[in-house]
């Protein structure tokens, strides 16, 4: 049995892992490389294996760097099953329609190619098959895999995946500790015979999950004292969401959050979040009784949805301090490019950092203090304070992952979908706290299991 690395190798984007048994093959993931532009160009290279002969893909969650190639996948000839949790099929179309649109708008205004059309999308979408979380599946001959809840994101999982008398894990993204609304990660089966653990935060604390909240409200409070406008770059599952449940015990339950108008000003984000109410069987202890009680915890006053252009643009004229949560995340497309545009020049205004940025995208430039950046081919000068809260993070952190893994006590771990600095940090300390085997694979790959 061989498994082949072909994405998410010393770099955190692009997951997609290769299994090759006597009898199938099956991918776990397929993500988009995401870089400078939303559509990198290592996006358009052909897959390091025949798509034709891949019998399943078995999807962790549904962020793009995860499932976002899975329509050129089909469009290049696969022609099987695709395996993942209900929320996630959920999301995979919104989320592959979004990119297209995205591309597609990119390809009007630079010429830039677009990975799949329209057509893909439906296809990928007729080929998925909804699992429940501990439900063992048959997705291959002699493969069975198992989902359990990884606590990333609503409806993510990792997966391990029973073969030859083997047990291979796949981590996907495991999360962060006492996030809202999700439950917490489902421990590791003891003795895995393989690990591959994602590592993005594998060199680095979070901030105390305790105060997350009140990291929060101070980080509202001190633009709102500037007077400009509050940027959130932010994901559109599950980051959005997580604030949106902050704010709202902020404005209805503890009452505190300044009077200032806040915009989800994200079409993606706004039709994600209409995904939640319908899984509640997902939701952790606390989101369960909100939701028992009738309490809508991602709504509340003075939060506007701008779901059109028109919509979005009205922001503009809004004079004072405001907040604008909008995506795309590590802001390399969408609208948060739009408004950082506008606002990052302006020293009475904030941007406020919540997530993973990375290597090459303009979030991960103005996070590491860039004094300039470009933007529609216009330099705009860096004045806007710059502020990261980690505590928001959707990734578990080193210390959350040394948990989860050293008490699976796996025989061997591959520490992936992590930069170089990162994956090695964590590679170390599970050798040096647990004696586990770790090591770092290189892109392309191929190891006996």
């Amino acid at each position: 049995m061989k498994l082949k690395f072909c994405g998410a190798a010393r770099e955190v984007t692009g997951s997609c892992y290769l299994l090759q048994t006597k009898k199938a093959k099956i991918i776990v993931d397929c993500g988009m490389f995401q870089g400078s532009d939303f559509n990198e160009g290592k996006n358009h290279d052909s897959f390091p294996f025949e798509p034709k002969a891949v019998d399943a893909v078995l999807v962790t969650h549904a962020h793009l760097d995860h499932i976002g190639r899975i329509p050129k996948l089909v469009k290049e000839g696969f022609a099987g099953k695709i395996f993942l949790t209900g929320a996630t099929v959920e999301f995979a179309r919104l989320i592959w329609d979004d990119a297209y649109g995205i591309m597609v708008e990119n390809n009007e205004k630079y010429g830039t190619p677009i990975l799949f059309d329209s057509s893909d999308i439906a296809n990928a979408a007729a080929m998925c098959q909804s699992v429940k979380y501990g439900e063992v599946v048959e997705a291959a001959p002699g493969v069975s895999a198992i989902w359990k809840d990884a606590g990333h994101i609503f409806g993510s999982a990792f997966i391990e995946v029973r073969v030859e008398n083997k047990l291979i894990v796949f981590s996907g993204d495991i999360g962060n500790e006492n996030v809202p609304i999700l439950k917490d990660t489902e421990s590791l089966s003891a003795g895995a015979d393989l690990l591959l653990c994602e590592s993005t935060y594998g060199d680095r604390i979070h901030e105390d999950i305790d105060t997350r909240r009140n990291v929060i409200l101070d980080a509202v409070k001190h633009g709102v004292e500037r007077g400009g406008t509050i940027m959130v770059p932010s994901f559109s599952l599950e980051r959005t969401q997580e604030l949106l449940y902050e704010l709202n015990l902020l404005s209805e339950h503890d009452k505190v959050l300044p009077n200032i108008p806040i915009y989800l000003d994200s079409p993606l984000a706004i039709d994600a979040t209409k995904v939640y109410g319908k899984f509640p069987e997902y939701y952790d202890e606390e989101a369960a009784r909100l939701h028992l009680v009738g309490d809508n915890f991602l709504e509340f006053p003075n939060l506007t949805a701008t779901h059109t252009r028109e919509e979005s643009k009205k922001i503009n004229k809004i004079r004072g301090a405001k907040l604008i949560i909008a995506g795309s995340g590590m802001m390399n497309g969408g609208r948060i490019v739009h408004h950082a545009f506008r606002y990052l020049s302006d020293p009475a205004s904030t941007l406020l950092i919540v997530g993973y940025q990375s290597e090459g995208t303009l979030g991960r430039r103005l996070y590491e203090g860039a004094s300039k950046v470009k933007i529609f081919g216009e330099t705009i000068y860096v004045k806007c304070k710059i502020e990261a809260i980690g505590a928001l993070s959707a990734h578990g952190d080193q210390k959350k992952l040394l948990k989860w893994a050293g008490e699976g006590k796996p025989k061997k771990v591959f520490c992936v979908h992590g930069e170089p600095h990162a994956a090695t940090e964590l590679a170390h300390r599970l050798k040096d706290n647990f004696g586990i085997e770790a090591l770092l694979p290189e892109y392309g790959e191929e190891v006996e299991v």
